[in-house]
Parts: C-alpha cells; structure tokens; sequence
C-alpha cells in the first residue's frame, strides 16, 4: 500500500465523491477509481458502495480509515518537520575554531554538512585564545565555536567531547626541561607558566597548574592573544605553557621544545554555541560532528 494510495483513500472517505477528490489532489479520476480498486484487491473486501447518485463507506472502509487517518496524519505531520528542518538549515553557519588541526576538523565536517544540507554552507574562521570563548559569539561573528574544554559560562551550551589529546609543555629549546624526556604536573608548577588572561580561571586551572604541591600559587609570567606570541614567549625564556599535542605537530620551530607531562589530564575538545542562538543550523552542525567524532586527522 503507496502513500499516494492511502491519501486518495482517506479524501475519499472524506469527500465521498470521486470528482471532488480528484480536483483536491490535481488528478484524474480515473485515477481515484484506479487507486480505490486497487486497494480493495488489496484487502479483498469493498471499501465504498458505489451507486449513480452516492458513494458511502462500507463497514471494512469505515475501519481502515479510522486506523490509517492517525497514522497517515503523523507521517505526513513527520514530513512536513523534517522539510522544515531542512529549510532551516539551509544557509550559511560560520564555525570558529583553534589551532591549525581543529580547522581541518571543521572543514572535514564541514565538506560532510553541506553534502547532506545541499543549499548550506560552511565558513570557517579562526578564534584567538585573546577572544576568549565568548566574544565572537556574543558578536554574532561566529555561530559555533571548536575549542579547548573545560567551558562552563551560563549563557553557552556545551557539546560532547570530540576528540582527546595528549598534553605537553611548550619550553625554550634553551630550557633544562628541553633535555628531559618527560616532566610531571609538579614540575612544570615550579616554573613560570604564561598567561592567557581572557580565558576564566576555570579553565586555566584545568589546562595548567595553579599552585605547586605545598600550596604555593604558581609565578605567572606574560600574557599572550594568540599561539604564535604564546611560542614566541616560549622561545624567549619568558616562561612554559602547556599545549595539545598538534601543537607539536603544526607548530614546528627549532627554538621550542614539546616534553610531555607524564601525569597531566588529556586535552579535550568540544563545540560550544550561545544557548540563546541555538538554531537548527547549529544542531545540525553540532549532530553531524559528533557522528565523525574520535581522533583528529593526521596531517597529510
């Protein structure tokens, strides 16, 4: 039994009228009394009584249209959402991102989106750790955002973990620690660590040490915007800064050495979106990435 069948049963049962049915649903009537026979084959018993001056319901037509008419009712409902949806997500979603590999994250998820969401489209910009997690969002500039978790801000939501990484100290290639095959959280406590000050102490607290064991806050040393003035520091002797471990892999200089901790936390990655700017473009997005999570794409 087709849809269209089912649609010409019920209007006729609605209309008990071949004529009337047939210009409701723009076709022939030879086409209705073709479906109707068919049907009735079908179930082996007749649907209509058929006279020259009325078509009624039988007992067995009766029945089938009281069962079909919810269920045709939700699937037609069920069709009518999903091309709602596909209409909504039809456009443009600019998706933010940090560090070089996040970016290929989204480009590669973004080529799957607009295959599946033929009409959308996916810009990708890149996010500053001097724009926090917040800024470009508020601004409107970005409408989803891959970053570095922990994020717990009232007004953003929260995907899954994407993807994990190992963490590893950035560290002057002149530094002691650049000799060693491995360091511990407490180590890179006792150093200097940099600062990133427009990401909230949360955060900071979870990607790099804040005090050492016995209690003594950590020394900070400059702050920096962006990873290439966090390298340059680095570089400098200005201070350590504990990055994921495509930074090792994308951000190659011979004045910067990556050690890694042995006992630090994986970095972990996610999406994050304003709670007030969730659209269905964004859940698409945020859907579709999670389908392709795991781990990163090698560079090529």
């Amino acid at each position: 039994m087709e849809l269209r069948e089912i649609e010409i049963f019920l209007t006729l049962a609605e209309e008990l009228h071949f004529g009337r049915t047939a210009e409701r649903l723009h076709v022939s009537t030879a086409r209705v009394s073709q479906a109707i026979r068919k049907l009735e084959r079908q179930v082996g018993v007749p649907l209509f009584d058929r006279t020259s001056r009325q078509v009624s319901l039988t007992v067995a037509g009766t029945r089938l249209r009281d069962d079909l008419g919810p269920a045709h009712t939700r699937l037609r409902d069920g069709i009518e959402r999903a091309i709602a949806f596909g209409r909504e997500v039809r456009g443009v979603l600019h998706v933010g991102f940090i560090s070089v590999l996040a970016g290929r994250f989204v480009h590669d998820v973004g080529e799957l989106f607009t295959a599946r969401y033929p009409g959308s489209r996916i810009e990708a910009r890149e996010n500053q750790w001097g724009d926090g997690f917040g800024r470009r969002l508020a601004s409107g500039e970005i409408d989803v955002l891959l970053t570095l978790f922990p994020v717990r801000e009232p007004d953003l939501r929260c995907g899954p973990v994407l993807f994990t990484e190992e963490r590893l100290l950035a560290v002057s290639a002149r530094h002691p620690f650049a000799r060693r095959p491995s360091v511990t959280w407490e180590d890179v406590a006792r150093d200097r660590v940099l600062d990133a000050p427009a990401v909230p102490d949360y955060w900071k607290a979870t990607n790099a040490p804040t005090h050492t064991r016995d209690g003594r806050p950590v020394e900070l040393g400059p702050s920096f915007g962006t990873i290439e003035e966090m390298l340059a520091l680095v570089a400098a002797g200005r201070g350590v800064f504990a990055v994921s471990g495509q930074e090792a892999r994308y951000y190659v200089r011979p004045d910067v050495v990556y050690v890694p901790i042995d006992d630090a936390p994986d970095c972990e990655w996610g999406l994050i979106w304003r709670a007030d700017r969730e659209t269905s473009r964004v859940r698409a997005f945020v859907e579709l990435a999670s389908e392709h999570a795991g781990p990163l794409p090698q560079s090529r």
